[in-house]
Parts: C-alpha cells; structure tokens; sequence
C-alpha cells in the first residue's frame, strides 16, 4: 500500500460538485466509463484532460460558474484559466482545501 503526501481529512470530490471559490488539488482523473462526452468515449476524455493539464498533484480553483445551470465552468489550474463543461469536469477528483481561497 502506498501512502500519499494529500491530506486526508475528506473524501475526494470531483471538480464537477465543487462551487465557486473552492480549492483544491487534483488527485486523479478517472471519467464515467458508463458516459460520453459530447461522443467522446471516457478514455479518450481522461487523455484530454491529463493533456490539457490537469494532473494528479496541480492545485486547482473555481473561479466562475456560467449562469445558466452553472455551466460551463472557469478554474485556475495552477497559473492558467481553463473553461469547461461540467461533464467533463466530472472525471477530475480533487481533495478540496478546508479554508476558502480568494478567486481574484
């Protein structure tokens, strides 16, 4: 059994659930083998994701939630914005920080 340096005071949560300002650090990206995204199949979705940045270990923070359904959503992903569907977002897990963060 390995041990991981993430605290673990709570569950992981996946990035989909999380509400603006909340932050966190990924933990792991792992899509709904049982969806699809926009056609796109859960290994191809979680390859996009490590692709586009988000690896076990890069801090990540809600910074924006659209208005209609909270979709799409805006992060911080250590120092860069990224906006995405929240189904995509749904295959990031993240291990949220206990104290809010500033968004600015």
């Amino acid at each position: 059994m390995t041990t991981s340096s993430f605290p673990d005071t709570a569950a992981p949560t996946r990035l989909s659930a999380a509400a603006a300002g909340q932050t966190g650090l990924i933990v792991g990206v792992s899509a709904d083998p049982s969806s699809t995204v926009g056609g796109v199949d859960c290994a191809e979705l979680e390859r996009r994701l490590l692709e586009a940045g988000f690896v076990e270990g890069a801090r990540v923070t809600l910074l924006h939630e659209g208005p209609l359904g909270g979709d799409p959503i805006a992060v911080r992903l250590d120092d860069m914005r990224v906006a995405l569907r929240r189904r995509e977002a749904h295959g990031v897990m993240i291990q949220i920080d206990d104290a809010p963060k500033d968004i600015a």
